[in-house]
Formats: C-alpha cells, structure tokens, sequence
C-alpha cells in the first residue's frame, strides 16, 4: 500500500461511553493507518436522534486522548452533514432508483427472510409508487440481480448477491433520517479515505456500500475487517449488551490487553513503560497478519 496516501479513520456512535470493544477497533485502525505512515481521523456517526446520549460524545473523544489516539484533523460530525446525504439521495430519486416505503415493523417481521448478511427486503412497497418527497415513508433503493465481490485484508474473497441476500437497501428512514450505508459511502469519499478498518459484524455492510458507491459514482475503499469482542455470553460488546466504559485511569493496562487480543503480543517489560512507549512499539511492530482468524473474541475483565 501507498504509505503516502493512506488515510483511516474510526467512526463511533455517541450511543454511550467507549467500551472495550470500540477501543480494540480503534486500536486497530489507528495502528493500520500509523504503521503505513499515514492519517488517521475519527469521524462523529450523530445521525441517529433516538440512540444518541447526551455527553456521550464529548467523553469519547476525551477519552481517546487519554489514551493518546492522536487525530489528524479536527472530528467530523455527520449532523453537519445532512445537506449532502439529501442531496446524494435525490440524485438516486431522479435516476428513478429509489421508491418509497411504508413497511411496518410487524410487516418486516412476517415476511423477511434470514439470509447470510442479515435479513432481505422482499420488495413490498416497490410497485406502489407512493411519494418518495414523504418523511413519513422510508426510501429504499433497488438493487440488481449480480455478485458484488471485495477482497477483505484479513478474511479474503467475500461474493455476495444482495437481490437473493438483502434486498432493496434502506437509504433513508422516515423523518429524513439518512441510513448508515448512504452516509457512511459519502464521508469516505469526501475525506479521503482509503482503507476501512473496523469490526466483522459489519462487514455485512460492506456489499451494500459497495453497490452505493457504483451507483454515485464515488471510489471504493479497501476493507480490512477484524474480530469483534463478544461477552461470556457471546453477545457484542454495546451498550445494548450493558458494556462497560473503559478506564482512563489503567491505560497502559487496557490497551496493552488491547493489542495482545489483537495478536500483537506485547513483550511483558514493555507493559509497564509509558503509553507513549508503548504506542511507539505497537505502531512499529503492528502486524495485520497475526490478528486472530475467528470472528469472535471473548472479553475477560
């Protein structure tokens, strides 16, 4: 990879405090981005009202400086950005590729399908021409019949279909909430960035944004997904699942266990120097191939 040209970044929900879990992708994608000599940002996901808490950002970012994450331009927040998702989506509306749709809860619940990447859309609303200018409808965009492929860094070949897979994919919700996948395609393009580091649970979204950046007309990035940590009961660690906020007061300790999960097996002498040490280290010795091959990593407090 061109180091010169390599951009990362991390891109946390302010749902809650960083928890163990966030720090591991964080770790990751930081160490991706440092060791190939690029920049590293940290990217603001405020797009989701309902699930957002109050502080949550502000201790976040506070956070990562306690452990030394150093950033290189200010923290973009996607609030700032609803102007250009709206207007990404109505380029989508006037190719004719979006519809709108009232689907309920109990009417996605009785007729979706289980499939690899998650559930699939089987198109209830995508002959009933209701008004797409609606933010009471959500807006979906149809997809074709054909394989998307990428080559993960860490889990390789991956093909999937999302006609048969996903379904018409979910651009925006009702209340002009703009999804994940479409806001998420227009930040990496627009600042940048080159490779996507973050946890296998969503590297289901990884087709879908794929498929959105053809239909935009903007670069795809590469993906280098890792394992997530799970609880003792195999839950993601969230704030769904009651994870704890890390400490700021045992740094040194945590992200030392941080790498280690990572595979990087930090020598024992090195886990009692400084954080700024230790960050010296794992940037120069940061190794993509010793991340463990599971998907799923188990938290020990």
């Amino acid at each position: 990879m061109n180091s010169t040209n390599y951009i990362g970044r991390f891109a946390p929900s302010p749902t809650g405090p960083l928890h163990y879990g966030s720090l591991v992708a964080a770790t990751a994608s930081y160490l991706q981005a440092k060791h190939n000599e690029g920049k590293w940002y940290v990217r603001i996901e405020d797009i989701d009202p309902p699930r957002e808490v109050q502080g949550a950002t502000d201790d976040i970012l506070a956070t990562l400086e306690c452990y030394q994450f150093e950033w290189d331009q200010e923290p973009l927040y996607q609030s700032t950005r609803l102007e250009n998702y709206r207007t990404a989506c109505d380029a989508l509306i006037e190719q004719q590729l979006v519809y709108a749709c009232n689907c309920s809860r109990k009417d996605l619940a009785d007729n979706i399908a289980k499939t690899e990447l998650g559930k699939r859309y089987p198109g209830i609303c995508a002959d009933k021409q209701l008004p797409t200018t609606d933010a009471n409808f959500n807006l979906r965009v149809r997809v074709q019949d054909q394989a998307i492929s990428f080559q993960d860094l860490h889990y390789g070949l991956q093909t999937h279909n999302l006609q048969n897979e996903i379904g018409d994919i979910m651009i925006y919700r009702k209340f002009n909430l703009p999804s994940y996948s479409l806001a998420v395609v227009i930040d990496d393009a627009m600042q940048g960035i080159t490779e996507v580091v973050r946890g296998v649970d969503l590297i289901a979204f990884t087709p879908i944004q794929i498929y959105l950046c053809e239909l935009l007309q903007l670069p795809v990035t590469k993906f280098l997904h890792i394992p997530i940590i799970v609880n003792q009961q195999g839950q993601k660690l969230s704030k769904q699942t009651h994870a704890p906020a890390i400490s700021k007061n045992s740094c040194v300790a945590t992200l030392t266990k941080s790498l280690n999960d990572l595979g990087q097996e930090v020598p024992e002498d090195l886990a009692k120097n400084s954080l700024s040490q230790l960050w010296s280290w794992a940037i120069e010795h940061w190794d993509v191939h010793k991340i463990p091959q599971t998907e799923q990593i188990f938290y020990k407090q």
